[in-house]
């Protein structure tokens, strides 16, 4: 793989935002092969005849490279508010450090990793310079970008990304808890989102109720409005366009989300 191919097409929301200057700044010349080439009459191997087969060739190629620009600025993002919530508590763990390296390894490739372990070093050399304060600041803008631009399905996947990172050596520290809840907040998202997360895949009854948001004095009427809203929202097929790998993860919380619903359907024998 050639250096900077698996974060190329920047093309769509990203471009000339604070994310787009940031990536910019941050990665030089790994910008220098972000526009890949994409198939055309020229290099398909085919030649098109007609103008309406140039112009399938050319919106199917387009559609795919929008895509392309949007699920890379996705995992763009992510490594930019990772950093932030690593750095939280002031140390970068290990466990934490590898949750995103299999984030990248999953979603491109094992080549990927060295390249993500780059721009997270980055973004803590970034954090230096800057200074914490001025970094928060800069991670706001980021993320007022992606509540503009990212739809809120596509925001909470994210959302619980950081959360899977926060939660990777087996606790998570209020300061964490904190930079996370900032980071919903600044991207339009309930902080109660950060809640419900970090009790998915507990195994009680309580945390079932935190997943669903509600109180376990709730009517069986609003745990169940409560759960449809959830489930709505968390659908896979929401975040399909970022490909395969988003969407299975996806599909993980959902069943997480369903879990917890079971359990509390079963102890209110609906």
């Amino acid at each position: 793989m050639a250096k900077g191919k698996w974060i190329g097409g920047f093309i769509g929301w990203m471009a000339g935002g604070p994310l787009g200057a940031l990536a910019g700044y941050l990665l030089g010349s790994l910008f220098d092969s972000m526009l890949d080439g994409v198939n055309n009459p020229d290099n398909s191997g085919t030649y098109r005849s007609t103008y309406q087969d140039y112009n399938n060739v050319y919106q199917q190629a387009y559609r795919q490279r929008q895509m392309q620009g949007d699920r890379n600025s996705f995992l763009f993002a992510l490594l930019v508010l990772s950093s932030y919530i690593i750095k939280a508590d002031g140390k970068a763990m290990h466990s934490e450090m590898e949750l995103v390296r299999q984030m990248l390894r999953q979603n491109f490739g094992s080549q990927a990793v060295q390249q993500g372990n780059e721009i997270l070093n980055r973004l803590f050399d970034e954090q230096k310079r800057e200074g914490w304060q001025q970094f928060k600041q800069t991670v706001q803008q980021c993320c007022n970008q992606i509540n503009r631009q990212m739809d809120y399905s596509q925001r909470l996947q994210l959302l619980n990304y950081l959360v899977m990172v926060a939660k990777a050596d087996g606790s998570v520290p209020q300061s964490e808890i904190t930079a996370l809840k900032e980071a919903a907040q600044w991207m339009g998202l309930r902080t109660s989102e950060v809640d419900q997360m970090l009790h998915l895949g507990s195994g009680t009854l309580e945390d079932a109720y935190k997943v669903l948001g509600v109180s376990p004095d709730a009517s069986d009427d609003e745990v169940k409005k409560a759960y449809r809203k959830l489930a709505l929202q968390h659908h896979p097929d929401k975040v399909a366009a970022l490909g395969d790998d988003v969407r299975k993860a996806a599909e993980k919380k959902f069943q997480e989300i369903n879990a917890a619903k079971d359990r509390i359907w079963k102890a209110r024998g609906l």
